[in-house]
């Protein structure tokens, strides 16, 4: 028997490379409008999607995009307009509905119960029983079936989800979404939570839903993802489509501009000249020494950061770059060599002595470590110098307002709970709540995943404005073109040790070739 599915998606895809008509769409959306409190975050969005496509979607944070998804997925009610399923008009009034048109969602946030079984999370609400009783075997063969047609080996229907990674639980995620036999699947920042070489999971699974006939509507930040899996590009600005264009037509330059109104050169901002030398003034000390530093991960860190100097740390997922930036700061406290801040000794055993001397740490997981999300943007912006330096915090209090100013946060005022947030904004009050302490020393952790490319070219400015005040800073990144567009030189580390350093500028395949150890540094050079 034919499978419709797949003779559809080859045929629009053969359209789309050939310029021929498409054939209809599985899913259209037409004029799609939504507002909260007066407020509009859609206005008169439209959108198809085919069979067998991968369609992005993009734009800023607040631009709409999860608003959308939101929609199709019977999360939110619309105020106007219409979605047509197969030719005809469809309305969702809650998810199920929407899961049983074939039309599932796979969310940023994970919504897996970490004590059940991947078989239990899956099937959960809808498990297969024998009488009364749920029937495991049958649910744990299904589940079994379900992840071999996805190409995944490695997961048991059986395990615990608490002993799954990030990856392999963002699996589950989409199996489930699969599972409800979803003829359409919206993926919503599918691999914000993911290291590098996890992604080639994604990619295979994305692969073999297109394979399979499945339509996918794919939101993410990462322009090389969109680049790579998505056939269409929609980019979405203040509510509004701006443009749908085929992603042969566009490239990162061109996609840039369409979603911020500035081009990609603004991206990484030039240096700027240090506010802070004086003609006469003394020789420089360096701001950090490290030598011969090591504790149970790492192992003979040897390093200097000048004043006004960004050094990029790179290398891949598990090489040391988050355990050094903790273990400078005194959260994962160096067991053994030296360590030296703006000159004196100092070996810090606990963030309480990172901070007093005067040192930002900006952690990777911001919500899980670096806010408080049910309280305030105020509380949050002052928690570190209310517990570090309680005699400062009026004065930092009437400071705040100005640094959310510079910074450009968007919030109703300073009261507003950080949770609701975007997740840009959100950083900006993590950076805020650092800048507060005046740091010598900003040590930065993956500072732009899972902001978009406003909210990132704004950390950007802000690190050149600090560098230009005589600060350091150290920045730990899996994005490549960030670690390259914005260090003055790069760091490399490989099992826990630094395995070379290369200028400003430099390849990626450079950074990759001594990250994977395919060549090694010359002599002296690390």
């Amino acid at each position: 028997m034919e499978n419709h599915n797949e003779t559809d998606a080859v045929n629009a895809s053969e359209a789309l490379h050939s310029g021929s008509p498409a054939p209809p769409p599985i899913l259209e959306v037409r004029g799609l409008t939504k507002s909260f409190f007066g407020v509009p975050v859609l206005e008169d969005a439209h959108l198809s999607l085919h069979r067998g496509q991968v369609h992005g979607l993009v734009g800023e944070n607040g631009a709409g995009k999860s608003t959308l998804m939101k929609v199709l997925a019977g999360v939110y009610q619309p105020d106007a307009g219409t979605v047509l399923l197969d030719g005809q008009e469809v309305t969702f009034s809650h998810p199920t509905k929407a899961h049983e048109a074939g039309l599932s969602s796979v969310f940023q946030e994970f919504n897996l119960l970490p004590d059940r079984t991947v078989a239990e999370n899956i099937y959960l609400g809808r498990e297969p029983r024998r009488g009364l009783l749920v029937n495991k075997t049958l649910m744990n063969s299904q589940t079994a079936e379900l992840l071999d047609s996805l190409g995944i080996a490695a997961i048991r229907p059986s395990t615990q989800v608490r002993s799954l990674t990030v990856a392999e639980q963002q699996v589950v995620e989409i199996a489930k979404a699969v599972s409800y036999d979803a003829r359409i699947i919206s993926m919503d920042e599918p691999t914000a939570a993911l290291a590098g070489a996890e992604v080639g999971l994604l990619y295979e699974i994305v692969a073999r839903l297109r394979e399979r006939g499945t339509a996918i509507l794919y939101v993410s930040h990462r322009l090389r993802e969109v680049f790579d899996l998505c056939d269409v590009i929609t980019v979405l600005k203040d509510g509004k489509v701006v443009s749908t264009l085929p992603a042969s037509k566009l490239d990162d330059a061109q996609l840039v501009r369409l979603m911020v109104g500035r081009p990609i050169s603004a991206f990484f901002p030039d240096k700027l000249p240090r506010e802070d030398l004086t003609p006469d003034g003394p020789e420089e000390k360096p701001i950090l020494e490290l030598q011969g530093a090591g504790n149970g991960q790492l192992d003979g860190i040897s390093l200097s950061i000048q004043p006004g100097e960004i050094v990029g740390l790179a290398g891949l997922q598990g090489s040391g770059r988050t355990e050094l930036l903790h273990g400078i700061f005194g959260a994962a406290p160096f067991t053994r060599g030296t360590m030296k801040m703006a000159g004196g000794e100092l070996l810090p055993k606990s963030p309480r002595q990172g901070v007093r001397a005067r040192m930002a740490l900006i952690t990777e997981d911001r919500k899980a470590e670096g806010l408080s999300l049910n309280q305030s943007i105020l509380d949050n912006a002052l928690s570190v110098i209310r517990s570090v330096f309680p005699r400062r915090t009026g004065a930092v209090r009437t400071e705040i307002p100005g640094v959310f100013s510079s910074l450009e946060v968007i919030a109703r005022d300073l009261d507003q709970e950080v949770q609701y947030l975007s997740g840009g904004n959100q950083q900006k009050v993590v950076l805020a709540k650092w800048l507060a302490i005046r740091p010598l020393l900003v040590l930065l952790d993956e500072p732009t995943r899972g902001i978009d490319v406003g909210a990132k070219v704004a950390v950007y400015r802000l690190m050149r404005q600090l560098a230009a005040e005589g600060k350091a800073i150290l920045m730990a990144s899996s994005e490549l073109p960030e670690v390259i567009g914005m260090s003055d030189r790069i760091l490399v580390m490989r099992d826990g040790r630094l395995v070379g350093e290369l200028p400003a500028g430099t390849s990626e395949e450079a950074i990759l070739q001594l990250g994977t150890g395919a060549r090694t540094a010359p002599e002296g050079e690390a």
